[in-house]
């Protein structure tokens, strides 16, 4: 089941030829589940057919394992007094670890 975007999302693929950039905000919609070997990530933006777009991205476990240990080392970026975002960010650990049984 999609929920809205509640803040922003930059995607970006670059090819040797090709450029793609896309956002997605408030009006669009994402989708993010666990399956046998990892996640599944949609970001989807409505409209008309020249305005729709999507993004499908699907992270192995063990990336991702990587990529939550790159984000803990690189948390000192994030400025002491940003509260709401090292809010949201402690909230959505801690809602994870508890559906993982890990406390």
């Amino acid at each position: 089941m999609s929920k809205p975007v509640p803040d922003k999302a930059e995607v970006a693929l670059e090819y040797p030829d090709k450029f793609y950039v896309g956002t997605f905000e408030h009006s669009s919609r994402f989708e993010a589940k666990l399956d046998g070997s990892g996640i599944a990530l949609v970001l989807q933006h409505p409209g008309a057919a020249d305005e729709r777009k999507s993004v499908h991205l699907h992270i192995n476990f063990g990336l991702l394992a990587g990529i939550l240990r790159e984000l803990a080392r690189s948390v000192a970026a994030l400025p002491k007094d940003d509260i709401a975002h090292r809010e949201q960010l402690a909230e959505a650990l801690d809602e994870l670890q508890r559906a993982l049984g890990a406390k």
